[in-house]
């Protein structure tokens, strides 16, 4: 005879980053039985590339700054992230036994600044509460049963839930696991997807051989970037980059990359301009300039009166004409604003993030596809971006928490 007694539901996670690990979180606290599975060795890979140079989990920004991070997903992102938001998560790490604090740029850290104790905090609990992971084991997709395929050391095998969580990441950083390959799969489906493109990236300009050969490498501290977006706003940011063999790169570059990468993808290129000396007045930088140098060379000029030297003289000689360099009038415009034009972002698989992926118009508020139904998506996966700064982890453990409860939802309406 058949066992009478209900059988708890049975979900399986396709994804073991902060997004799929807090929806298995959720999902066990609940009751559910959860299987985790992924393509690498072990879970949470991303996570700790993330936390090398210093774990940032989150942002203290108050609420309307904070979502006006998410730029043209905030307002599908809003309910998510005000459903678990930065305080929620920043207490949430705390009940691991991890403390936390903020910096001076507003950034949350935990305090040894690492990755790796928070992650192992938490594998612990959720192995405690039950969780099954399995590893290497790379989706493949759907059998005619609608079993999912998996590719392990094994062979293919095939596993049955009664809903599914993908939470694959976007599309950088393949060698740890976010390969964006799961894309076609949902296309063939009937999934309305965005194309990946790179985030939080570099870009490239047409550096002379020289240049590149004598400052590829360098870093440029304390400057500012200015650029004009689609709508014609100003968007003016301080901080530091660097000068790389393609072009530019770092937090800076990285605050504008949505902007740019949309302005060269719309005409071909995007022209940044540059204040290589932020604090100093144009009118007083003119008259400095303008001083008698006597036997000097305008490179000691510039050093002593401006403070130009390096990769900032070197940036002023590569992208100005000889004539700008007798107009001191002229030279003092371009230190406040020298124009880089950019041709191209940096490879997807270069960049922090990516943007693109399953289009909010193809979920439900519970993040559950409409071509699939009892199949969610979660994290990177979905197509939003967002600049670094604790903001990217932010939404990802929300939209993870928030599609584990939508699932909790469906199941229930399933008796």
């Amino acid at each position: 005879m058949p066992d009478s007694t209900p059988t708890r539901p049975r979900v399986a996670i396709i994804g073991g980053g902060p997004a799929g690990l807090i929806a298995a979180e959720t999902l066990l606290a609940h009751g559910i039985d959860v299987e985790l599975f992924d393509a690498m060795p072990s879970v949470g890979r991303k996570f700790l590339l993330a936390g090398v140079g210093g774990m940032n989990i989150t942002h203290s920004e108050p609420r309307s700054p904070f979502l006006a991070r998410y730029g043209q997903r905030e307002a599908e992102l809003t309910p998510i992230i005000d459903a678990f938001d930065a305080t929620a998560l920043r207490d949430w790490v705390h009940g691991l036994g991890i403390a936390t604090f903020v910096g001076s740029s507003g950034k949350v850290f935990p305090t040894e600044m690492k990755a790796a104790p928070l992650l192992r905090a938490w594998l612990i609990r959720l192995r405690d509460t039950g969780l099954h992971i399995h590893v290497r084991h790379r989706w493949l997709g759907w059998d005619a049963d609608g079993g999912l395929r998996f590719a392990t050391p094994d062979g293919e095998c095939v596993r049955h839930a009664d809903a599914v969580l993908l939470a694959l990441g976007g599309g950088s950083w393949a060698k740890l696991g976010s390969d964006g390959k799961w894309l076609p799969l949902l296309q063939d489906k009937g999934v309305a997807v965005a194309e990946l493109q790179p985030s939080n990236c570099g870009f490239d300009a047409q550096w002379s051989a020289h240049f590149r050969e004598k400052f590829a490498g360098s870093a440029l501290k304390n400057v500012a970037i200015t650029f004009r977006d689609a709508c014609g706003q100003a968007l003016t940011r301080r901080g530091e980059c660097v000068v790389s063999a393609h072009g530019i790169e770092g937090n800076l570059v990285y605050a504008f990359s949505a902007a740019i990468r949309d302005e060269i993808n719309a005409h071909g290129s995007a022209t940044v301009l540059l204040d290589l000396a932020p604090d100093r007045d144009p009118a007083r930088l003119r008259v400095e300039l303008e001083r008698g140098r006597g036997a000097a060379s305008l490179a000691n000029h510039l050093r002593k009166q401006c403070g130009i030297d390096g990769v900032r003289a070197g940036l002023l000689r590569e992208l100005l004409d000889k004539d700008s360099f007798n107009d001191m009038a002229r030279l003092a415009t371009a230190i406040k604003a020298l124009p880089l034009t950019l041709h191209a972002a940096r490879p997807l698989d270069e960049a922090i993030s990516s943007a693109g992926g399953v289009r909010f118009d193809a979920v439900d508020s519970r993040l559950m596809l409409h071509a699939l139904p009892g199949v969610f998506v979660a994290g990177e996966m979905l197509d939003w971006e967002a600049p670094t700064g604790g903001y990217l982890l932010t939404a990802c453990f929300a939209s993870g928490r928030a599609a584990a409860q939508g699932m909790l939802q469906w199941l229930s309406t399933r008796g």
